[in-house]
């Protein structure tokens, strides 16, 4: 699982940049740097410090002027050696300087080889692994402080505080198994059932943020819908602040969905403009309707506009009805247009005024986000599917440990739900793992982190 060669990449992305940054860490990091480059001796030198110098193809030729900074482990992000090569940006300077470091005896490094290198030395564990890739993709505010609080370690805390609990109860029951001649009891049983009650209530809650965590990742999903000529695209331009959408007086000029994402509240929202809701001989526009109906029904929130002027038909109190159950915000739109007398139905607004008229709809939006998936609690919240899955059968296994003691059944077997339970949970932070998994967590990264 751990290899003991130096391996080397660049960790900067490819384009043309101020800086590149090409990293190598492994025992030899220090002596292959040093044959390329013209300064100090790095080997010599001190950690955590700065050199500038000349880097020399080992075939002779100058590359370029460049700043190596030198960590000596175990203080270092992956508890190796590290040398991190800063040169000037463009991807041809840093290949070649990776080329050296290479013909040097430096390996590539594989996908997440170097956070896989800091979660095998002890410097983090498996879960802030993970948030060092989710961090990097990051999209939002609110995922970033999620990732964040991840990356620094309050999510393994509380999972940590969750499997110790569970460990606590597997070594009372292991206690009465060894003493069971005896008969001999070490917990009370109903200090025992409490105890598996309130971390079963806790994984629970874990589950629960599931959705939320989905929707910080990926964003809250609002489909705009309406008739034809209702504002809908009008008023995803405002949403997005500039012009995204084809906006035209004749109806039906939307005619597929539209996608834009925006950030408000440090939330993420999809935004998918729709074509108008009405039935058409047309069909290319028959077939956008249909998709439409489809979006609707999907959405996480649904944005029903219609013209204040015509009113809310039956039409649309039909396409309303029958998804209830997506929360939905209805508004008015082109107010502009009709007099302060006119009633109407949901928020009223005038979409063409642009982001500043659409902050009432903004507000509602993540009133509603807010409503119906929570807050985040950044060190609770979920949103890796593999951890979810490892909850999942924590939760079954603790239930059933539950079961037995509501039953009032020998430790021996609510003990091996116990075990499974803390297995499981273990298995998200990385205290029980195996190779195989670790494969697939570290493929998924960039090569160079």
């Amino acid at each position: 699982m751990y290899s003991q060669d130096t391996i080397a990449a660049i960790s900067t992305a490819p384009g043309i940049a101020a800086l590149s940054i090409v990293r190598l860490s492994g025992p030899e990091a220090c002596q292959i740097a040093s044959s390329c480059f013209k300064g100090h001796n790095l080997s010599e030198v001190g950690s955590h410090t700065a050199h500038v110098g000349k880097w020399i193809h080992p075939k002779g030729s100058s590359i370029d002027r460049v700043v190596v900074t030198v960590f000596q482990g175990p203080s270092t992000a992956t508890g190796e050696d590290v040398v991190e090569v800063i040169c000037h940006g463009g991807d041809y300077v840093a290949a070649l300087i990776l080329e050296s470091l290479l013909d040097q005896g430096a390996r590539l490094a594989t996908p997440g080889e170097f956070t896989q290198r800091a979660f095998l030395s002890g410097k983090m564990d498996l879960a802030q692994a993970e948030a060092v890739a989710e961090l990097i993709h990051a999209s939002s505010q609110q995922s970033h402080k999620i990732s964040l609080a991840a990356y620094e370690g309050h999510y393994s805390k509380e999972l940590e505080r969750l499997r110790s609990a569970i460990l606590k109860l597997c070594a009372l029951a292991e206690l009465e198994i060894d003493f069971t001649d005896e008969d001999v009891e070490f917990a009370d049983r109903s200090t025992l059932k409490n105890i598996v009650e309130t971390t079963l209530s806790q994984i629970s809650d874990l589950l629960t943020s599931v959705r939320l965590g989905t929707i910080v990742r990926e964003g809250v999903r609002v489909v705009i819908a309406g008739r034809p000529n209702a504002g809908k695209s009008t008023l995803l331009n405002s949403l997005s602040g500039r012009e995204r959408a084809i906006v035209s007086a004749y109806p039906g000029t939307t005619r597929d969905f539209l996608e834009v994402d925006c950030e408000f509240g440090g939330l993420r929202f999809r935004f998918i403009d729709t074509a108008g809701l009405r039935q058409s001989m047309n069909t290319i526009e028959q077939e956008g309707v249909d998709r439409a109906h489809k979006m609707i029904k999907n959405a996480d929130i649904l944005v029903y506009v219609y013209d204040i002027a015509e009113g809310l038909n039956s039409d649309d109190t039909s396409v309303l009805e029958t998804v209830k159950s997506v929360p939905s915000i209805i508004v008015g739109n082109k107010v502009d247009l009709v007099s302060e007398t006119t009633s109407s139905v949901g928020l009223q607004l005038c979409a063409k005024d642009g982001p500043k008229a659409i902050e009432p709809l903004v507000d509602q939006l993540l009133e509603l986000a807010k409503e119906v998936y929570g807050t985040a609690d950044v060190a609770k919240t979920v949103t890796n599917a593999r951890h979810q899955s490892h909850l999942k059968n924590a939760h079954k296994s603790l239930s059933r440990a539950l079961k037995a003691l509501h039953d009032d059944q020998p430790p021996d077997i609510f003990s091996m739900d116990l075990h499974a339970a803390a297995k499981e949970l273990g298995m998200i932070t990385g205290a029980i793992t195996n190779e195989t998994i670790l494969g697939e967590i570290f493929s998924r990264f960039c090569i160079g982190k």
